[in-house]
């Protein structure tokens, strides 16, 4: 296994933020500030486009330059002309990015840093679209001004994009088509944090699904087994509020925060919860089983994984700069650990998306490090 860290960024900042930053400065300290407005990302989500052989990447970033795409074949970030239509509250593309084979382009969601005291300033979460033929790229429409998208998905069938808001967390679609906005709801009301989990999923049949929370207003707090599963029917406007979730791992009353799903088109869907454990869901009841934890024992997440040639998953697990390389095969529902992602002296923080390229090369996210610029992370060779 081969390890690289691609740098579009690459400012050390100590220990600012443990010193400094964290709990103490308000976003219009960061936009003040030239190091950490320009320097300070976040690689969120990533695209693999195999007809230009780029992996298109949604940033972080509080100077509003929120997309680039690695080009393969040059070993450079291309720029693609966002700053011609970006506003300055325009933060991030978040877990959001999709190609619609229908028209070839490239679809995205705006994501925010800034506070509810900027609210009515910023003008909303624009839908992205990008033509990499014609390298154009335009703001589709605003679903709802001055809310913003952390997460879309695409039902290519039904020309809609899903897009989880927050805040605060409706669940809206978007046809590509008309333009037609329908809001489909709350899934949590703020009362145990966010409901949300990193992304939206589609399962072989069409149907959404994700997480939300009940809010038990009689009470001080939502209780132990508020975090549990959503599912919209194909086709539906109407979100199924599900009474499962993911069960605890040690076996107590309650359920566990998700933390990301995904389809590997085996029948289920797979989700993952509390320090990277991995749990099957059954699309047919919506419940959920326990499989395993890789990591148990130092700080740990899964946010990330895809399918390879081999008819196995593969992710990044761990966190806090000791991350490895997973493959989980779902069929017989084991796993291992194959490596360190570190470049020399150099480690990976934590992964918060990754794609995987025609020749089974893995391009890995890097997000949140407090210490420097977060980096783009090229594993080949791990494959096997």
């Amino acid at each position: 296994m081969k390890v690289k860290a691609l740098k579009l960024k690459d400012r050390d900042y100590g220990h600012q933020w443990s010193n400094e930053v964290e709990n103490h400065w308000d976003y219009e300290d960061f936009t003040k500030n030239d190091e950490w407005r320009k320097d300070w990302i976040s690689f969120d989500s990533a695209l693999y486009n195999s007809s230009d052989d780029r992996v298109y990447l949604g940033i972080t970033s509080f100077d509003a330059d929120i997309v680039k795409a690695y080009n393969r074949k040059t070993g450079s970030f291309d720029d693609l002309g966002f700053g011609r239509i970006a506003d300055p509250y325009d933060a991030k593309f978040h877990h959001s990015l999709v190609k619609r084979e229908k028209d070839g382009c490239i679809y995205a969601a705006i994501a925010l840093l800034h506070e509810p005291e900027q609210q009515w300033d910023a003008p909303g979460g624009a839908i992205i679209k990008y033509d990499p033929v014609k390298n154009e790229i335009s703001k589709f429409c605003i679903p709802i001004p001055h809310v913003y998208i952390q997460a879309i998905t695409l039902d290519e069938e039904r020309d809609l994009l899903y897009a989880q808001c927050f805040p605060p967390e409706y669940l809206i679609t978007c046809n590509l088509e008309t333009k037609e906005v329908k809001n489909l709801g709350l899934i949590g009301t703020g009362i145990a944090g966010m409901a949300q989990c990193e992304n939206i999923i589609l399962d072989d049949e069409g149907c959404l699904w994700g997480p939300h929370i009940l809010t038990r207003a009689w009470q001080s707090g939502p209780g132990p087994d508020a975090r549990r599963i959503f599912r919209v029917p194909a086709g539906s406007d109407r979100i199924d509020f599900l009474k499962t979730g993911l069960p605890k791992t040690d076996g107590t009353y309650g359920y566990e925060r998700m933390d990301a799903v995904f389809n590997f088109h085996d029948g289920y869907i797979y989700a993952t919860g509390g320090n990277g454990s991995i749990y099957r869901i059954d699309t047919k009841t919506g419940s959920a089983k326990y499989l395993f934890t890789p990591i148990k024992d130092r700080p740990s997440r899964l946010s990330g994984m895809v399918t390879a040639g081999d008819g196995c998953a593969y992710g990044v697990t761990g966190r806090a700069g000791r991350c490895e390389l997973l493959k989980f095969d779902y069929i017989n529902t084991t796993y291992e650990l194959l490596g360190e992602i570190r470049d020399n002296d150099v480690s990976c923080w934590q992964i918060h998306d990754l794609v995987i390229t025609k020749d089974g090369t893995i391009y890995a996210c890097e997000n949140d490090n407090p210490y420097r610029s977060s980096y783009l992370w090229e594993i080949s060779g791990g494959i096997r």
